[in-house]
């Protein structure tokens, strides 16, 4: 997204698919290519997309603009230790989500205080959502409203957890999104992931049912575990022209799509919304096991990022996402096409088709991580752990940045003539 939502990068292609040659993308840089260093291991000035990448270090308190030479034209500093995600807005502004001090809530990836930045490192805004019973995490979205959208652990008691079929002996945290209003810090809109479970274990308890034949509802006891973090989403990304949100949900291999244009009373429910069905997951992908399809081939082996495509974006209204690759040590990219009516249907191939791949041997990480799309087609990888590629459609490698040790939680791609660049005004 440009204004209100932003992508992430890629990494080199030994096995792609429906790719295209080389010679269909224009040059981008007729200067010579530089000299390599430590840094820049590749650099195919016939390849690359000539923009700027934003390198947003894992957890850290700084992160960077970096030109394709690999030099730092700007560099930011936090008080505070990053909780995940960070995007340039227009006016020289940063969005991010920082972390508190002192949280009662630690996962990994945990944050507490969103804040967006001004260009000189004063704060605009800042509010914190952290307590003994919840608090923000990962990801967060400026929406175009201006409203804030960000990702919470909401705690569930063991009482309530139990009594409501989840076979657990601790308090869980299931995933919820809060919406506010910055000028007023008002929550306008929330959505609980625990208004919509089912579960196949006990038929005395609340909210049993055949999970096979629900595909809409989320089965509460797909992965239990000893400290409660039982979804671990990790990215959020909202569609305005369908008024839907993307959640990437870690530990259930799956992307949700959740309908936005509900209130809050009825994303509690099945019913309301532009698709009547209140907050049911409307769309879901990646791992029909999560709800005993019996159809389609799982994609996902833990997931990050999921990054809608934009009208200005070669790939418009797909999908990239950044499959991490547990199953096999290796993490592929995947451009997935998103179909235009979302429907779920019980025991049916629901997986949506695979535009373009790319994966190469040297690529993983298992946590962290992203793609973006580039203008000129290219697609720029964020391997966690490594740094960042730049892989044309047929996999070719344009570019490659060694971060040196350092850990990345994704990178956003940005054109020089972008609103968010000129605003920070490099040339001062």
């Amino acid at each position: 997204m440009r204004f209100f939502r932003y992508s992430f990068a890629l990494f080199t292609c030994a096995f792609c698919l429906n790719c295209q040659n080389d010679d269909d993308i224009a040059p981008t840089n007729d200067t010579p290519d530089p000299i390599l260093t430590e840094n820049i291991e590749v650099y195919n000035g016939n390849l690359i997309d000539n923009s700027y990448t934003l390198a947003v270090e894992n957890g850290g308190t700084q992160s960077y603009l970096l030109d394709k030479s690999g030099n730092k034209i700007k560099e930011w500093q936090f008080d505070d230790n990053l909780g995940n995600d960070l995007e340039l807005l227009p006016e020289g502004k940063l969005l991010g989500i920082f972390k508190s001090d002192n949280p009662s809530i630690t996962f990994g990836g945990f944050g507490g205080i969103v804040k967006i930045i001004n260009n000189d490192g004063s704060i605009d805004w800042e509010y914190e959502y952290s307590s003994e019973d919840y608090i923000s995490h990962h990801d967060t979205e400026i929406l175009p409203n201006g409203n804030v959208l960000f990702i919470v652990w909401e705690k569930i008691d063991i009482a309530e957890a139990q009594a409501n079929g989840v076979n657990t002996t601790v308090p869980i945290y299931p995933e919820t999104l809060i919406e506010i209003n910055p000028s007023n810090n008002q929550i306008v809109w929330q959505w609980r992931s625990f208004d919509h479970i089912i579960q196949d274990e006990d038929d005395t308890l609340l909210n049993f049912g055949n999970i096979s034949d629900n595909p809409q509802l989320i089965n509460i006891n797909y992965n239990i575990v000893d400290n409660g973090d039982i979804m671990h989403a990790n990215g959020v990304d909202y569609d305005a022209t369908k008024d839907v949100i993307y959640l990437s949900v870690n530990y259930y291999n799956e992307i949700w799509v959740i309908d936005h244009s509900t209130s809050t009373a009825e994303a509690a429910t099945n019913l309301g919304g532009n698709y009547n069905k209140g907050g049911d997951l409307l769309y879901r992908f990646g791992n029909p096991n999560a709800y005993e399809n019996t159809e389609g081939t799982r994609l996902f082996y833990n997931n990050h990022f999921p990054n809608l495509l934009e009208d200005d974006e070669p790939g418009e209204g797909n999908v990239l996402v950044y499959v991490n690759g547990s199953n096999t040590g290796q993490s592929v990219v995947y451009e997935l096409d998103m179909p235009n009516d979302f429907e779920l249907t019980p025991n049916l191939n629901n997986e949506p088709n695979i535009v373009w791949s790319f994966t190469d041997p040297a690529l993983f990480h298992g946590r962290v991580s992203g793609a973006v799309r580039l203008k000129n087609g290219n697609t720029l990888i964020a391997e966690g752990d490594y740094g960042f590629w730049e892989v044309t459609n047929n996999g070719s490698i344009a570019w490659k940045y060694n971060g040196l040790g350092t850990n990345f939680w994704r990178c956003y791609a940005y054109d020089f003539d972008d609103q968010e660049i000129l605003d920070l005004n490099l040339e001062e």
